[in-house]
């Protein structure tokens, strides 16, 4: 393992093209996972642990190099230093910081966190590579043995090919459909350039969401998407009284699509759909939104409907007059593509990872777990959960310094029995 690995360099997989183009001082796309642990972090048995976790994942713990037609990437070849944590998480990595390594270890009190320029990898490869970190902290700190199940790797063994593969080259049809949606509701607000993001953080009862969410015959995503849209309609009705004024109001979830395809990469395998209500039709109850969410997100989720998403992306990648382009052309218009194409089609995020497992040797030494999205260059507000250990986190970052949707979201889920412990940063 101390052996560089045989392949120099490696391509920005479809997904990840756009987000070194894209990026601002206003859009980091950066996202961050934490755990937290039950004493205080040693931080010389994180330094021997890290360096370990690095050469496993080389291509996590990667520098972003500009060529003449795309960006690549390429083992870090400096060490990864552990930073102080700051009150601002998912600051942008500058195009300096991510040269020398587009990722981030940040360490306060019990806390161990990883922030993630998404061109390297998604939520989930980003999830596997904690969970080995905080495994080698723990062998490191305590001699304690974990073994390589439950998504953590095994240190004594290189990157699999299959790990490193750019699953939408591979999972890419003949068939295609068109991106662009109607510009969607958008939460008032004017952003703060001066001030740092603002986290809430809402702790909830894995039970009583899944109940309430079991009545209605649904997921807890489905649940809290419908929620999301029923409080948004809300704010949307109080800004816009004249019903003919209003917009549709569009959440897009990221959905893993690993599970659909039977991939094991660690790099960026996400897709994103976008169920939707129009207001302008007259004001839904939350039964109906719920029935809506879940319907849409059923026609879409099939293997079908998203490889035709797939080869739209990757058709455009392998367009020989836009390989042909050189880097600097091609920035400015992924750029302006992402602008008409992408936020203004949607007025929230909201990325679930779902349900965290760890080996059993982890546990009592892991009490939660925090998964927060970067801030997005239009829309004021983002929003992620995850769940362990029988309780969801649900963390809302917002640019703007009123929190105008957990005034209403909040309050809604206690009035449906559903109660959150919040915090903030």
């Amino acid at each position: 393992m101390n052996e560089r690995p045989r392949q120099r360099w490696l391509k920005l997989d479809n997904a990840a093209k756009v987000y070194p183009a894209a990026r601002s001082r206003a859009w980091s796309n950066v996202y961050r996972l934490a755990f937290d642990l039950t004493e205080p972090v040693d931080r010389p048995a994180l330094e021997r642990a890290l360096e370990r976790t690095a050469k496993r994942f080389p291509y996590i713990c990667a520098r972003l190099g500009t060529g003449l037609f795309w960006y690549y990437l390429e083992p870090a070849d400096q060490p990864i230093e552990i930073m102080n944590e700051l009150s601002a998480p998912c600051t942008c990595m500058s195009r300096e910081e991510t040269r020398r390594c587009c990722m981030r270890v940040r360490v306060y009190e019990n806390r161990i966190a990883v922030e993630i320029f998404h061109a390297i990898t998604d939520g989930n490869g980003g999830l596997v590579f904690l969970k080995t970190l905080v495994a080698a902290y723990l062998e490191e700190r305590y001699g304690v043995v974990v073994p390589p199940v439950c998504g953590v790797a095994d240190l004594t063994k290189r990157p699999t090919q299959a790990e490193l593969e750019d699953s939408f080259i591979r999972n890419c049809g003949e068939v295609s459909r068109p991106r662009k949606e109607p510009i969607a509701f958008r939460i008032p607000g004017k952003r703060a350039p001066e001030e740092p993001l603002s986290l809430i953080r809402g702790e909830i009862d894995v039970e009583a969401l899944k109940s309430a969410a079991k009545s209605y015959g649904v997921s807890i995503t489905t649940y809290l998407v419908a929620a999301l849209m029923y409080s948004m309609q809300a704010i949307q009705a109080e800004h816009h009284p004249i019903r003919a004024l209003r917009k549709p109001i569009r959440v897009l979830v990221p959905v893993n699509l690993r599970p659909f395809f039977g991939s094991t990469t660690l790099r960026n395998f996400v897709l994103f759909v976008t169920p939707s209500i129009d207001p302008k039709l007259g004001a839904y109850t939350f039964p109906e939104i719920i029935r809506a969410v879940h319907h849409q997100l059923g026609l879409e989720l099939t293997d079908k409907q998203l490889r035709t998403r797939i080869t739209k992306n990757v058709q455009s990648e392998l367009n020989p007059i836009l390989k042909a382009v050189p880097l600097f052309i091609k920035n400015p218009v992924m750029w302006t593509i992402y602008r008409v194409v992408g936020e203004r089609a949607s007025s929230l995020t909201i990325s679930n990872l779902g349900n965290v497992t760890l080996p059993d040797e982890m546990k009592p030494y892991v009490t939660g777990i925090d998964f927060v999205l970067g801030m997005q260059s239009i829309l004021p507000y983002s929003s992620s959960a995850v769940s362990y250990d029988g309780k969801l986190r649900l963390t809302f970052t917002r640019s703007i310094p009123e929190p105008v949707l957990e005034r209403v979201f909040f309050p809604f889920l206690r009035s449906q029995g559903i109660c959150a412990k919040i915090r903030s940063n």
